[in-house]
């Protein structure tokens, strides 16, 4: 074998070995925090954040993993209740999802929706009240990329509150499928409900129309953009309510937020 050949042959190995694995999405975690926040009960006014992290790498996605940079972000949000996406729990050492949910007192679920070199990445849910259940909705359509929505009941009083938390496909037409899917979910058909994720809504299409004449027809806000980070020119990043009247919608594009990721945290101010 030649010089070059050799070369080519262990790019290809190299490429091989970088390539995620994928798997069927399934749950992972569901856990309390050591020392949980006292939360007023549910209902009233409350923010809420939906933030892709990138696999804890920065801007690039090529970087080793900093969780410290983006669990700083999330702890500057001051929400008390947040859907994270593309979370990397490592195989072995610290898992910073569960120091996260531990620092800042909040009950924890997370599910994988593939394998990486480094560990599963998935789609989390934070939340400062009490975790009751969690269902699953598989919204792998699409032979390229698994997806998942995790569907989390909380508990907090004498009202309840359903938090769905996703991170749609890059393709249209398995997105649309997808929102068709979640629509159709018996988790979003009752009250009340968030939804909340990167929707990767580059353009105004059939998905992101069937989302806002269902979920947001009412609030008349206007979706901030939230990629990239350094400059956001696209609204991936959305909470949608149904049940709730959301109140405000915002970035938050500290210093740390735009280098923790290629995504900013959207912050919505909600009303249940």
């Amino acid at each position: 074998m030649s010089v070059v050949a050799k070369s080519r042959a262990r790019k290809r190995s190299r490429v091989r070995a970088q390539r995620p694995l994928h798997a069927k999405p399934h749950l992972v975690l569901l856990r309390a925090p050591r020392h949980p926040r006292n939360p007023r009960p549910l209902g009233g006014e409350f923010s809420v954040a939906t933030y892709n992290v990138h696999r804890w790498t920065g801007l690039n996605g090529r970087s080793r993993p900093e969780p410290a940079r983006a669990c700083q972000v999330i702890a500057e949000l001051g929400a008390d209740l947040i859907a994270l996406q593309e979370v990397l729990r490592p195989f072995s050492g610290e898992d910073p999802l569960v120091e996260l949910a531990d620092a800042l007192g909040l009950h924890v679920t997370f599910a994988a929706t593939r394998t990486h070199r480094r560990g599963q990445i998935g789609n989390a849910i934070l939340s400062s009240w009490p975790i009751a259940g969690v269902n699953m909705l598989d919204l792998s359509f699409s032979r390229v990329e698994s997806r998942v929505a995790v569907a989390a009941q909380l508990s907090g009083g004498s009202v309840g509150l359903d938090v769905v938390a996703t991170h749609l496909a890059l393709a249209a037409r398995t997105r649309h499928r997808q929102v068709k899917s979640l629509l159709e979910h018996p988790r979003l058909s009752e009250m009340p409900t968030l939804l909340m994720g990167d929707m990767n809504s580059w353009r105004r299409c059939k998905a992101t129309r069937k989302l806002d004449e269902e979920l947001a027809s009412e609030s008349g806000l206007r979706w901030p953009p939230s990629f990239p980070s350094t400059s956001p020119v696209l609204a991936l990043d959305r909470v949608y309510a149904r049940g709730l009247r959301i109140l405000a919608v915002e970035t938050h594009a500290s210093a740390q937020a735009r280098r923790a990721s290629d995504h900013l945290p959207v912050v919505a101010r909600v009303r249940l």
